[in-house]
């Protein structure tokens, strides 16, 4: 793990905005790139929030953003009727494998915890083993957008 990192609310980095949109367009160009659905600068700008859902936060290394996750009301459809969920989570490509995810991770389990949720969920098809390593149980395998996606969820 690198020990110089902490993790603070994206609302109190606002001139990360941009670049962490710039983060999103490169891993998801198919949904954030040009002709993708989304928006990378409008979802970052709504996670700049605090004290309800989205609600983001960033991963620092020596005071330079390297990560974000968010929590957010919805993810997949067919779990319209649960919330909050852990997603958008990012951690800079040359500092991958170093515990970043896994404290960005548990920022979001606080920040759940402080929204007054008692248990938080997440469809991923990367951060499988991340989340079974931080105490995630997987709840079952879905077909989403065309990829598999594992749905866990976690009792806080």
């Amino acid at each position: 793990m690198i020990k110089e990192i902490t993790v603070e609310p994206l609302v109190d980095h606002p001139s990360a905005v941009e670049t962490i949109a710039g983060w999103f367009e490169a891993e998801w160009p198919a949904y954030y790139g040009l002709g993708g659905p989304g928006s990378a600068l409008r979802d970052v700008r709504a996670y700049a929030n605090q004290g309800g859902l989205p609600v983001g936060v960033v991963a620092l290394r020596s005071g330079s953003v390297c990560g974000i996750a968010a929590l957010k009301a919805q993810s997949i459809s067919s779990y319209a009727d649960v919330s909050p969920w852990a997603a958008a989570g990012f951690v800079h490509p040359s500092l991958r494998g170093h515990g970043i995810g896994s404290l960005l991770l548990g920022a979001l389990e606080e920040q759940a915890c402080k929204l007054g949720f008692g248990r938080i969920w997440c469809g991923t098809s990367t951060a499988q083993s991340l989340l079974q390593r931080c105490g995630w149980q997987l709840r079952e395998t879905v077909i989403h957008e065309g990829e598999n996606l594992g749905i866990f969820s976690k009792m806080l």
